[in-house]
């Protein structure tokens, strides 16, 4: 496998830089069987500044002050030593320090691990790295990683408005886009009055089609806050309030609050809608995910995009986006010419996985964001997709690393990596956490002493609490940056 290059600290040292300007706001979840289980999605705003590295500016003018010096950088440029030089990786010292940790009680009887050096592909550490285990939040990192794979890092969701024939009737087409918000939607509204006014339209019946996801909407789980019904058209990710990530109350029908409020946009915009927004019932969607009559109709009206799938694909896996995470599954189903339901998303990424050449035996993937207990993947399944994202071969990949939580500083890890000896850690880690009621896991990237990237997994089963079992998985992870 090639040597690592430089870009395996780039965005690890920048996501530090700027956490340190970082605002964190705190949320609990997810919650599984009613209770609270302890996923502490801490939000950090990114924000402008670090190091300028360009030439110096001109002289300043005079009595003007001069421009203050460029910070140094926060981390040191990661090293890439050459082959004779790297160590061997001395698995038999790595057991001796993770084998004490890895017996920690609050990690409870079920424990399995993996560490592997992303530059050689070697398996540093092992126990029961093979081993089925429900991976709770960890799994997006499989979800992200099959989107992007399948689909590439610049894909954008659509949602569309198309007319009938005559033009007394307008649909909007939900392409399953949760991050679509108000603001998009006033855009598209008022793309559309343009529209229908320059075909001297004013009056309009408004229709509204989710054909393009298939099966139940609702999760296995129940009605949730941690997770709106799952559709092709929604807002804010059906949130009523005005969080943007962790819990929150959610709308239990998102695609008609969607419809309603665009109505009441078009209203505004002074084009008359007869009647209330119907929903589009009789189009079956296609094995490629587009409805049947989609040929027929004529060029959209308007059109909005979401983010590139590589911010996307960040922002799941920083603030364990489970709406994202579900919309990103279905996205790879649509590509790989499944049906965009629960079922065909968790095939279309195993299928989409196995083409990567990753271990997946004994794997499940019951739903793209590991709220379903019947999710399975083992430790060296997600340190082989780490490995892969640190691949300079696979470009398409790296969202999978540089949306991984900073330990301390940003995502679901901002509250953690606080406390001694963890604080060794802080800035170093960067992992995917993963919480369910008596399921701790966490999965990424450390950069060691002399300058190594390993990946790590570490999954942990019938935990007593969060509380006791996140230190302990904090500490393991730690501890691999002060291997060298």
């Amino acid at each position: 496998m090639p040597e690592p290059r430089m870009w395996q600290l780039t965005a690890g040292s920048a996501a530090l830089g700027l956490a340190l300007a970082a605002v964190a706001v705190t949320a609990a979840g997810p919650w599984d069987t009613g209770q609270r289980t302890a996923e502490r999605a801490r939000a950090a705003a990114p924000a402008t500044g670090g190091a300028h590295h360009a030439p110096p500016p001109a002289p300043a003018a005079p009595r003007r002050p001069a421009p203050a010096p460029s910070a140094p950088g926060v981390l040191p440029a990661l090293h890439a030593p050459a082959a004779a030089e790297r160590p061997a990786g001395r698995p038999a010292d790595l057991a001796a320090t993770l084998v004490p940790l890895l017996a920690d009680p609050g990690l409870g009887p079920l424990r399995t691990a993996s560490v592997v050096d992303t530059a050689t592909g070697t398996q540093l550490y092992g126990e029961g790295a093979g081993t089925p285990m429900t991976p709770a939040s960890t799994v997006k990192i499989a979800t992200v990683a099959a989107a992007l794979s399948a689909l590439g890092p610049d894909h954008r969701i659509p949602t569309t408005v198309t007319a009938s024939a005559d033009g007394r009737t307008i649909t909007l087409t939900g392409g399953g886009d949760p991050t679509l918000d108000p603001a998009r939607l006033g855009h598209l509204a008022a793309d559309t009055a343009r529209a229908l006014k320059a075909r001297g339209h004013t009056s309009v019946r408004l229709a509204y089609d989710t054909s393009l996801y298939e099966g139940p909407e609702l999760h296995p789980i129940g009605p949730n806050e941690n997770l709106a019904p799952v559709t092709a058209l929604m807002t804010s990710e059906g949130r009523l309030d005005k969080s943007v990530s962790g819990p929150a109350p959610r709308t239990a029908d998102p695609a008609g609050d969607t419809a309603g409020a665009f109505a009441g946009l078009l209203t505004a915009a002074g084009v008359k809608i007869t009647g209330e927004p119907t929903r589009v019932t009789d189009v079956p969607a296609k094995a490629t995910g587009t409805p049947a009559a989609a040929p027929k109709t004529p060029a959209p009206l308007a059109r909005t995009h979401s983010a590139p799938l590589s911010d996307l694909a960040e922002r799941t896996l920083t603030h364990s986006d489970n709406d994202l995470a579900e919309a990103l599954a279905r996205q790879t189903a649509l590509a790989r010419k499944q049906p965009a339901s629960f079922e065909g998303a968790g095939k279309a990424v195993r299928d989409e996985l196995a083409e990567l050449g990753l271990p997946l035996t004994g794997a499940r993937f019951a739903d793209g964001s590991g709220l379903d207990r019947r999710d399975r993947v083992s430790a060296a399944l997600l340190t082989a997709l780490l490995t892969r994202a640190a691949d300079p071969a696979r470009p398409a990949l790296r969202p999978v690393l540089t949306g991984l939580p900073v330990g301390g500083f940003t995502g679901t890890l901002a509250g953690r990596f606080d406390t001694a000896p963890a604080t060794a850690g802080a800035g170093l880690v960067r992992a995917k956490t993963g919480t369910l009621t008596g399921v701790n896991t966490l999965a990424g990237t450390v950069v060691t002493a002399d300058g190594r990237l390993l990946a790590f997994a570490f999954l942990a089963g019938r935990t007593l609490s969060p509380y006791e079992a996140q230190p302990a998985l904090d500490r393991l992870s730690a501890a691999l940056a002060g291997q060298g």
